[in-house]
């Protein structure tokens, strides 16, 4: 059976979901070429579609206004009705994502691309207020795109809220005009030190960035204050410093560590706390499925524990 693409496109109301799509439909190369194309609008927002404009590019539109109504058996009815060569999804986004992830498809549609739509003018609030129910429309998207972006848009904070909850994601910043925005992130420390001092406070900024961004991290020194991961099990050797961070909610946490390789780790107690001084070593690693960033540490001594144990990435 021969495969029938589907795009989602998912975000709150007023995100720039309908944008997106007329302008993929109209005016992308590769879209609005013949294809018999249907198109799902699960919300009825602002901004609304030309029916003529639709019509002449071979696009039908069908509304689906409840979220108990996106079933298996409407699709399967859709399918058949209107027999489409590729299908949009513009996904309501106060619905729960599982009610699209696992309602099973027709035959032969596959989800080959996942995007969402981010209002970078008011993120900031819901990343406040509605984190949990923001983040669930991200956590497994191919793409975030962060619309209406200006000079004043802490787009490192929105980077850092996102790849904790999807690291694989890519992420676009465009600005009010439409214009993808690729200035480079500011980060709270300075790189050109011959020591980089990493607070509590930028642990998992830091952290992200070095997972992503090793290159620019070998040979460098770091100082920071870890919690020890070093189990009997552990290959006599390697420790793993790191620090708990606060993803989503406070259900949501994960330990953020990184491979460290030192003679005397068998001395350093297990879930114990330390400062530690290392020189950062960019080399290939299993835990890290590839190349990635290894400490070899200078000074590892005994430590306090902090007041808040967590680390946040905002």
């Amino acid at each position: 059976m021969e495969e029938i693409p589907v795009y989602v496109i998912s975000g709150f109301m007023d995100s720039g979901k309908t944008t997106l799509i007329r302008h993929t439909l109209l005016e992308e190369d590769g879209f609005g070429e013949g294809e018999k194309t249907l198109l799902i609008v699960c919300e009825d927002g602002d901004e609304e579609y030309d029916a003529q404009q639709l019509e002449d590019i071979n696009v039908k539109m069908l509304m689906i206004e409840n979220e108990e109504d996106f079933t298996e058996t409407l699709l399967k009815n859709i399918n058949a009705q209107y027999l489409p060569e590729q299908v949009f999804i513009e996904y309501n986004g106060t619905w729960g994502m599982d009610t699209l992830l696992e309602t099973k498809l027709p035959a032969g549609w596959q989800i080959v691309q996942s995007l969402a739509t981010v209002d970078g003018s008011t993120f900031d609030m819901y990343l406040t207020n509605m984190r949990s129910m923001i983040m669930e429309q991200l956590f497994g998207v191919d793409a975030v795109i962060i619309n209406r972006c200006d000079d004043n848009t802490p787009k490192g904070k929105f980077r850092r809220s996102i790849k904790a909850v999807n690291r694989p994601a890519q992420i676009v910043y465009e600005r009010l005009d439409g214009s993808v925005d690729e200035s480079e992130e500011e980060l709270p420390f300075d790189l050109s030190q011959e020591k980089i001092e990493i607070s509590d406070a930028d642990y998992a900024i830091w952290y992200m960035d070095a997972q992503e961004n090793y290159k620019k991290y070998d040979g460098k020194k770091v100082e920071f204050l870890g919690y020890v991961y070093n189990p009997e099990k552990m290959k006599k050797g390697v420790f793993v410093p790191g620090r708990f961070a606060m993803t989503c909610c406070i259900e949501d946490v994960t330990f953020l560590g990184f491979k460290c390789k030192y003679a005397d780790s068998k001395q350093i107690p297990h879930k114990s706390w330390v400062h530690i001084i290392a020189e950062i070593h960019v080399e290939f690693a299993k835990e890290y499925k590839g190349k990635g960033p290894v400490l070899y540490p200078i000074l590892v001594e005994a430590a306090e524990k902090p007041k808040d144990e967590l680390v946040y990435f905002s």
